[in-house]
């Protein structure tokens, strides 16, 4: 084990998936992470080569499996366009302390600012079309952690039943970690029952399909950068799952996140809008409302997350009180649509708080 200030140690488990590194140079703190310990490994190989690394360091059951969703993550990003984001090398745990875990990967110079929308939304576009999941469902093979939040990855048949059993699970965990909200609980029931089959059911029935795309999770202002040595996009941090793709331009809603219009415009040159069409605002407005839960849920404290939740809740929910019944019966005198069954059983919306089912 080499130690190094402040007491840092690079462990031995560290050290062995570095096979050709003959020696380190410097191992110094680098970046920040309000979930885990960063730093930059400094090196030379065996050939004279001097080659840098990232490792993230995290604690407990939740660090080990954060960082394990994070290699496993960007191991299938990198599967699909491998020049967008940095090569993941391993994870594991220290040999010296097993309740430390650690995620390696090459390192990267990045830029302070956004890539410019055409080159990063082409490849962002060609991430979406190109990957194929596994068994043909939504979800993802293990547990993906975005901040801190576990999501809940088990693979569905359908989008709808996906979404809506990830935004059941998020929103427990809201109402642990924020308390109870009576506005929220008040909301849930419609959200659940009509909102959710209505903008999400239509994408599948009638005629549509979509396909499950491997989606980053979280491509927000923080997770995506230009690499200083090409000038090319690169994204870093994924909680990736199996998802309907206009999911990641949920993130972008929201102006703290500092996506422009012009980067929905260069995507969708490369992918059109889903089928409805005319549902298109609403659905971003859905997927952005899962993106501003994890905000609420990270950042109890900071109100105006969950206030944004609920007023976005209750637009839709007013907007849509006859839910997917009401679509279909109003395109039947066009088009020969059967009201499908409903996807979920009653329990699959139940919200959990307190011991109390609402």
């Amino acid at each position: 084990m080499l130690q190094t200030q402040d007491d840092v140690s690079i462990d031995e488990n560290v050290l062995e998936k570095l096979p050709h590194v003959d020696r380190v140079l410097d191992f110094s703190v680098h970046g920040a992470s309000a979930w885990a310990s960063t730093f930059r490994i400094d090196t030379q190989l065996r050939d004279g080569v001097e080659q840098s690394y990232f490792l993230k360091i995290s604690t407990g059951y939740h660090g080990r499996e954060s960082l394990k969703g994070e290699y496993e993550s960007t191991s299938a990003l990198r599967a699909i366009v491998p020049e967008f984001v940095p090569n993941p090398i391993g994870w594991g745990t220290y040999k010296s302390q097993p309740d430390t875990h650690f995620y390696l990967a090459e390192f990267r110079t990045l830029g302070e600012e956004l890539p410019e929308p055409p080159e990063f939304c082409r490849r962002l576009a060609e991430l979406h079309k190109n990957g194929t999941a596994p068994n043909g469902q939504f979800g993802f093979h293990v547990v993906t952690y975005n901040g801190d939040l576990p999501q809940d990855n088990t693979f569905k048949d359908t989008w709808e039943e996906f979404f809506a059993n990830g935004f059941k699970h998020m929103l427990n965990l809201n109402l642990e970690r924020a308390g109870r909200s009576e506005q929220l609980e008040a909301l849930t029931p419609a959200f659940f029952e009509k909102v959710i089959p209505r903008l999400l059911r239509p994408l599948e029935t009638g005629g549509n399909s979509i396909k499950p795309a491997l989606v980053h999770g979280d491509l927000w202002c923080g997770n995506a950068a230009v690499d200083l040595e090409d000038e090319m996009p690169i994204v870093f941090d994924p909680c990736c799952f199996w998802a309907h793709n206009e999911y990641e331009l949920g993130n972008w809603r929201p102006e703290r996140n500092k996506f422009s219009r012009a980067f929905f415009s260069a995507y969708h040159s490369h992918i059109p809008k889903a089928s409805p069409e005319e549902d298109y605002d609403d659905r971003n407005a859905l997927y952005a409302l899962r993106f501003n839960l994890h905000a609420a849920t990270l950042f109890p404290d900071v109100l105006s997350f969950r206030e944004s939740v609920i007023d976005d809740m209750q637009r839709l929910v007013a907007k849509y009180p006859d839910g997917y019944e009401g679509y279909t019966g109003a395109r039947a005198s066009d088009v020969d649509v059967g009201v499908q069954k409903p996807i979920m059983a009653v329990e699959a919306v139940e919200v959990h708080v307190a011991g109390m089912e609402v």
